[in-house]
């Protein structure tokens, strides 16, 4: 299995045949992958390798520890922080959460334990949130004096709503996976440790169908989420011009016609 370490604590490891689903594993267990400045910095150019990769049609995003997603910020580290430091830090730490929510391909987040503040953001920025039995999720930022900075104001109201998004980080409480399922703050369960191995398999069906397709639908589903329907519809056009004259829709309809399975040229 190729795999690519960027820095000490995240690894990316190529998936299939042909490598087009990459695997983006959290790797600190020793901290529960707890979001340090070098750690964040890791994340944030794992994913701008990502998107510059056009052979990767689907990332998801793993952990190595059995316990534990991502815990959040590394606390230990920020009391550490003068004012000064928590300043320069934060560009740091913004760029590996929109990193994950700017890859232009979809994205799994494999969640397996825990998945609290900046963890649960990391898998909010994911296109798609396979859970396990074992997972528990929250935002308990306003607990310790802060609130969610990786998207999780922003995020988790896009999920469930404006009034349950509040409910949750105003009570700063933890959410066990059953509940989470019926909230909508995951989209599927899986026995506990099976998150990985489900999203994967889940990633290496997706994988399958036309990279072109794929990157150009994620962008209408983002850029249209909270639109009035005519400018959604707008966006929609936009994104479908971009992918009718290309070379993967070409491929795909002789595809069908043939009755074989397409060989994306990715163009």
């Amino acid at each position: 299995m190729p795999e690519e370490r960027f820095g000490e604590f995240v690894v990316v490891r190529r998936h299939g045949d042909e490598g087009h689903v990459a695997e983006l594993v959290l790797d600190r267990p020793k901290a529960m992958n707890a979001v340090s400045t070098a750690m964040a910095r890791s994340i944030g150019e794992a994913c701008a390798a990502l998107s510059a990769d056009s052979l990767t049609r689907v990332v998801v995003v793993t952990s190595t520890h059995e316990r534990a997603f991502c815990v959040g910020a590394d606390l230990k580290e920020r009391n550490s922080f003068s004012d000064a430091d928590l300043v320069r830090q934060r560009p740091t730490a913004r760029a590996a959460y929109t990193g994950v929510l700017e890859l232009p391909m979809p994205s799994i987040a494999a969640v397996g334990g825990f998945a609290l503040g900046g963890g649960f953001e990391l898998a909010l920025s994911c296109d798609l949130i396979v859970a396990d039995e074992n997972a528990l999720v929250g935002l308990p930022e306003v607990s310790v004096g802060v609130i969610p900075g990786g998207g999780g104001t922003q995020l988790l109201p896009r999920r469930v709503g404006a009034a349950r998004a509040a409910e949750l980080i105003f009570s700063a409480r933890r959410v066990a996976a059953a509940e989470a399922l019926s909230l909508g703050l995951v989209d599927s369960l899986v026995a506990a440790g099976g998150a990985r191995g489900a999203a994967l398999e889940l990633a290496g069906s997706i994988a399958g169908n036309s990279p072109v397709g794929l990157r150009a639908a994620k962008k209408a589903l983002r850029l249209g989420h909270g639109l009035d329907l005519r400018a959604g519809l707008e966006v929609e056009d936009a994104a479908w011009r971009s992918v009718a004259f290309s070379g993967d829709r070409a491929e795909g309809v002789a595809a069908f016609n043939e009755k074989r399975k397409p060989n994306w040229p990715g163009e």
